[in-house]
């Protein structure tokens, strides 16, 4: 390795996120970055056929993968293959892996939105006047659509979920790199999901984030726990972001900002010492 290690980022700079600027997100956390590394910024479609030049490759503002999954299914086996070092590893449990863990969540007991995979587990979910069907490999709300009761039955199941609509107070969102909390940020308007402001958390709330931040058991990495506020009052899960989460830093202080670049200079310095490269 040189004195100055390398780094693929990977970047999607023109992707029309809605609410969200992926492109300057990304050339604001690079030119922090490469005062510690040496960084090019790529494509997802072009990341494969470069990784093997750098030290590891970063994935941030990528977009969703079901847009090119092929190619991103390609991209992992080659990396794995070749031993190449990928932050965020590719071992994620959560939307890394598409949203499958959601119904082993709600099997297992966990606070989140229940969710099933299959006919026979519809008895599972709590009566509503609507339910959510998503695509499994879905982001972005890309392929949501709403049910009515009597016609889950009729869905075709295999890649879909289904969650009871729920009528929440807001969404809020925890951002961590590697296990440490870093800040959070909600959405008031339950309509507008990314006009977002700083959310100041309960030690309650922190507690709910860190259970899934270790069940996912990520020792390198950026993720953003995202949850909605229950007519009760309780926090449920909506999904654990460990893909490519956006992180909105223009919406934080510039402490806030500065302290998070800090973090994850230092947790790819450790991801680089820790990890050997095969």
């Amino acid at each position: 390795m040189s004195a100055r290690p390398s780094l693929l980022y990977v970047t999607d700079l023109a992707y029309p996120a809605r609410g969200r600027r992926y492109g300057d997100e990304d050339v604001f956390l690079t030119s922090r970055l490469r005062g510690d590394f040496d960084i090019a910024l790529c494509h997802p479609l072009d990341a494969a056929a470069l990784m093997d030049r750098f030290d590891a490759v970063v994935v941030r503002n990528s977009g969703p993968a079901l847009h090119y999954q092929r190619e991103y299914d390609a991209f992992r086996d080659r990396a794995r293959a070749g031993g190449s070092r990928v932050y965020n590893p590719l071992h994620g449990r959560g939307d890394m892996s598409g949203k499958g863990y959601l119904p082993d969540l709600t099997a297992a007991g966990y606070p989140v939105i229940p969710t099933v995979d299959r006919p026979e587990h519809l008895d599972r979910l709590p009566e509503s006047d609507q339910y959510a069907v998503k695509p499994r490999t879905g982001a972005d709300s890309i392929g949501l659509t709403f049910v009515a009761r009597d016609r889950l039955a009729d869905l075709a199941y295999g890649d879909i979920l289904v969650q009871p609509r729920v009528d929440f107070r807001y969404e809020v969102s925890f951002y961590y790199v590697d296990d440490a909390f870093q800040y959070a940020l909600y959405a008031p308007d339950p309509g507008r999901r990314w006009v977002l402001e700083p959310y100041e958390p309960t030690e309650a709330d922190l507690v709910f984030a860190r259970r899934f931040i270790d069940w996912n058991t990520l020792d390198h990495g950026i993720q953003r726990v995202d949850a909605c506020r229950a007519p009760d009052g309780s926090l449920l899960l909506v999904e654990l972001e460990d893909l490519n989460p956006y992180l909105s830093l223009d919406l934080v202080p510039d402490r806030t900002r500065d302290a998070f670049v800090t973090r994850m200079t230092a947790s790819l310095h450790h991801f680089l010492e820790a990890v050997p490269r095969t």
